[in-house]
């Protein structure tokens, strides 16, 4: 049965971010709807990485990082503290309902030059006072490591708190407990928004007529039907931005589009990595649902616009001449790309309630997968305060 306050709420967006929004709330007891025309494919979610061009969470490796990010302070540096302190026991409760996710601890971020060492250094430093797991290490320590990393003399800085998860079986694990807890899915894009009082775009005039009930909110599918809701969630990425605007509300978002690869190393390497490799932003992720470490990702790029250009896959591909010489033979085995949303005039991401009952969690750009439990929270306790 519905709580009390409950209430129904349109999540349009079925990505990490839309579905842990929706598993949180479903599970309060709300009444939820999630829309997205994604929720058709019948490999989304499936293991492994995708290949071709994929949607948002689909096309992400996966890296949590948290504890090295660059700031100490600000929405940004609160935001990922607050989701890695909640994606541990939200790990464990969904592998407690027997999901399997994929998943490796720690994150070691090699410092390119002399300024990233001293980065590192007073970053290590503040970083330890508050109490966290980091730790420097030098560039002969970094020498044990198999295969060889891409990296000169300088160092490193091992986090041992962030890591990665493996994002398409947490798709899917998020997916079958929003069904659980009792959410609906609507395998359709949503292609304008109206206002119950027909203010601009006033597509809804006579919004009961439209079957929407007694919703403040209404979305219209691709099918042309509507459907009608007392809270209206955007986490569709890039696509939020055009159903803003029928709203006569502006919210500047643009593509970044990011290709990765998967790649195999020939034989079985003696790989002892501590986790996640980044190296001047770039990802080298063992796969963390395969033993033996013959299998790494590697991206993304950053292209703004929605065009792949084979310079930018290739200055990847040879991590922009510094790649070591096993990185230079291993064979390609698929080749992927994505689009992330990039808010244009604020940072990402955007989390803001631009009218009663309408909340936007968009414009994630690389931290959609990071930043979803906290996002999640913060839309809970928005709807939650809204309710009483």
């Amino acid at each position: 049965m519905p709580a009390p306050s409950s209430s129904s709420v349109l999540v349009v967006g079925a990505g990490i971010v839309g579905l842990s929004a929706a598993w949180q709330l479903a599970e309060a007891g709300h009444r939820v709807t999630v829309v997205d025309r994604a929720l058709a494919d019948p490999a989304a979610g499936s293991s492994g990485p995708p290949q071709g061009s994929v949607a948002g969470s689909g096309a992400a490796l996966g890296v949590l990082m948290a504890q090295v990010f660059q700031r100490s302070s600000g929405r940004a540096w609160r935001l990922r503290q607050r989701s890695q302190e909640l994606w541990q026991p939200w790990m464990a409760e969904l592998e407690r309902r027997g999901h399997a996710l994929p998943r490796r601890q720690g994150l070691l971020l090699l410092a390119a030059d002399r300024t990233d060492q001293e980065r590192q250094a007073r970053l290590a430093a503040d970083r330890q006072r508050l109490g966290l797991p980091v730790r420097l290490l030098s560039g002969e320590e970094l020498e044990a490591f198999q295969p060889q990393l891409p990296a000169g003399p300088w160092g490193g800085l091992l986090s041992e708190a962030d890591g990665q998860i493996d994002p398409r079986p947490l798709l899917a694990a998020l997916r079958c407990e929003c069904a659980r807890a009792g959410a609906a899915f609507i395998a359709e894009a949503a292609v304008a928004l109206a206002r119950a009082d027909g203010r601009a775009g006033g597509a809804a005039s006579e919004p009961h007529r439209r079957g929407w009930g007694d919703g403040r909110w209404g979305v219209r599918l691709a099918s042309g039907s509507w459907l009608g809701a007392d809270w209206l969630v955007l986490s569709c990425g890039w696509a939020t931005e055009s159903l803003l605007a029928d709203l006569g509300l502006r919210l500047p978002l643009e593509p970044v589009l990011g290709q990765a690869l998967e790649l195999e190393l020939a034989g079985t390497p003696a790989w002892n990595w501590p986790g996640v490799v980044v190296w001047r932003g770039m990802n080298l992720v063992p796969r963390p649902d395969l033993p033996g470490g013959r299998r790494l990702w590697l991206g993304a790029t950053l292209e703004p616009g929605q065009t792949a250009d084979p310079a930018a896959l290739a200055s990847l591909r040879n991590l922009d001449g510094a790649a070591p010489a096993w990185l230079r033979e291993v064979e390609v085995v698929r080749h992927w790309q994505g689009f992330r949303a990039r808010p244009r005039d604020r940072p990402a991401p955007v989390l803001e309630e631009p009218e009663p009952g309408l909340l936007v969690a968009s414009g994630h750009y690389r931290n959609g997968v990071l930043l979803a439990p906290a996002t999640a929270e913060w839309l809970s306790e928005r709807i939650r305060s809204g309710c009483q």
